[in-house]
């Protein structure tokens, strides 16, 4: 295997991880085990207005969507580092163990920095393409 496709391999792998944990989170977790308005509840009970958790369950779902696919692999894991980064925030107070009481913030800033990390490395292997929509090129500064 050459060093090409070995990036290439790595950068799916991670790309696929990423995707499949927002997914999880966004479509398991808020859709099916809180509930919708469940987990729009505990947003506007820590303070957020509702339309930031539809926002986030869109974003974890079309996101995850998205690095599993591929397809614009790269905006979505940017659009999603802001979702990271808040989750970051809100558990910054519980600590650094994510199994401690509240959840720490450990695991969601990890989750920012890989984010950033697929974004800079790009999709990799087995992403696919939309035919009819062109890829969003990278901008020039962060470009190979």
């Amino acid at each position: 295997m050459t060093e090409a496709q070995s990036m290439a391999y790595g950068a799916a792998l991670l790309r696929i991880a990423l995707g499949v944990a927002a997914l999880a989170h966004g479509l398991v977790l808020k859709v099916l085990t809180f509930g919708v308005m469940g987990t729009v509840g505990y947003f506007e009970s820590i303070g957020f207005p509702a339309i930031v958790a539809y926002a986030v369950i869109f974003g974890e779902i079309a996101g995850g969507l998205a690095l599993i696919t591929g397809v614009y692999q790269r905006l979505a894991a940017v659009l999603m580092i802001p979702i990271l980064i808040g989750a970051t925030l809100q558990h910054a107070g519980n600590g650094w163990v994510f199994s401690g009481a509240g959840g720490g913030w450990e695991f969601p800033a990890m989750w920012t920095v890989l984010l950033a990390a697929s974004a800079l490395v790009g999709p990799g292997a087995y992403a696919l393409k939309a035919p009819f929509l062109p890829e969003l090129p990278l901008p020039k500064a962060l470009a190979r």
